[in-house]
């Protein structure tokens, strides 16, 4: 018999799970795939923290469950690690390439936009970020990048070179929240067969 299928949708920096993507995720599989599970965690600020809280949702259901990843820019950098670790297919949304570059510039105090709570991004947090890197990725297949090439946040050229061997979705223009995401909900379960 085949495992039931969860879907884990992973968030972006100073994100949630009331971001518009995750809200069409879980929207979408409540009306047309009741039998998804959905899981969006509200990730902790820091990498390594939000890292082990993925390995403990990913702990608790895999055995029971064939899970799937949507991961949105930084939750794409974060895709692409539990996929070296666990096989799971990814659906990448203008992923974060090397984030650990990208929030040197966000050093300091920050406030999630989301849920108010304030902290304190350190070096030690892009030393996380580093550690969490994967050099390369071994089975290109099991991704689906999904990018815009007027994002705002990241250079889009970083993600299409880092795929490049995945299957790819690259629209003119657009942004970093990647708009008009609705249209790619269906295609996306497909692609993840769950």
């Amino acid at each position: 018999m085949m495992k039931p299928s969860l879907l884990l949708y992973i968030h972006g920096f100073n994100s949630s799970p009331l971001s518009q993507k995750a809200m069409l995720m879980r929207e979408y599989c409540a009306l047309h795939r009741p039998d998804i599970k959905v899981v969006v965690p509200q990730l902790p600020c820091f990498p390594q923290q939000a890292a082990d809280c993925l390995l403990a949702i990913v702990e608790q259901y895999k055995n029971d469950y064939r899970i799937g990843l949507v991961g949105s820019s930084l939750g794409g950098y974060l895709s692409v690690w539990l996929n070296a670790r666990f096989g799971f297919k990814a659906v990448v949304v203008n992923p974060a390439v090397r984030p650990y570059q990208l929030l040197q510039d966000y050093l300091g105090e920050q406030e999630n936009p989301y849920t108010g709570l304030r902290y304190v991004l350190s070096e030690a947090h892009i030393d996380e970020l580093k550690s969490l890197d994967v050099a390369s990725i071994q089975n290109p297949e099991d991704f689906w990048l999904l990018q815009q090439t007027h994002d705002e946040v990241l250079d889009f050229r970083q993600a299409v070179e880092r795929f490049s061997m995945a299957k790819q979705t690259v629209e003119e223009g657009g942004n970093h929240s990647f708009v008009s995401f609705e249209r790619h909900l269906e295609p996306i379960i497909d692609f993840l067969q769950l």
